[in-house]
């Protein structure tokens, strides 16, 4: 709640007030320990949801590193910690990802459990738009077939 709001209400707005706005996206999730919680509920829900299926066959057995590497990867690309780019230098997004069929199932199913992940962590639905919105666009340029 704003300094500026006086209401008792103990309702209030997830979004940042203007006087209050964070600095980064990174920020506006909450750090390192909401960027964690997105994606482990991200990939749980991949696990858990047959709506995932195709997207959950195109990661391996186990999904340990593909959940530190989303982390790390999101921190930076939010305008946080550059965890990933310390540890294996420049994303290169569409390269590392050309071994992988990503077709347009698999790039509506990721957005899809984004999205969903997003809701259940409970992010600003104004930050969740913008978001999406992001990753639509770099889903959409990752197809390759």
């Amino acid at each position: 709640m704003s300094s500026s709001d006086t209401s008792s209400d103990s309702s209030s707005s997830a979004s940042p007030s203007p006087e209050a706005s964070p600095a980064t996206a990174f920020e506006w999730v909450g750090g390192e320990a909401r960027v964690r919680a997105l994606v482990d509920r991200f990939y749980d829900l991949m696990e858990l949801e047959p709506a995932f299926t195709e997207l959950r066959s195109a990661h391996g057995p186990s999904l340990d590193s593909a959940r530190d590497k989303l982390f790390w990867f999101l921190c930076g690309w939010l305008g946080g910690p550059n965890h990933y780019i310390e540890r294996f230098g420049h994303p290169r997004l569409r390269a590392r990802h050309l071994p992988f069929k990503i077709g347009i199932a698999e790039r509506d199913q990721w957005v899809a459990c984004m999205g969903m992940a997003m809701q259940d962590v409970a992010l600003d639905p104004a930050l969740q738009e913008r978001l999406l919105e992001s990753f639509m666009g770099t889903a959409d340029w990752m197809r390759n077939c």
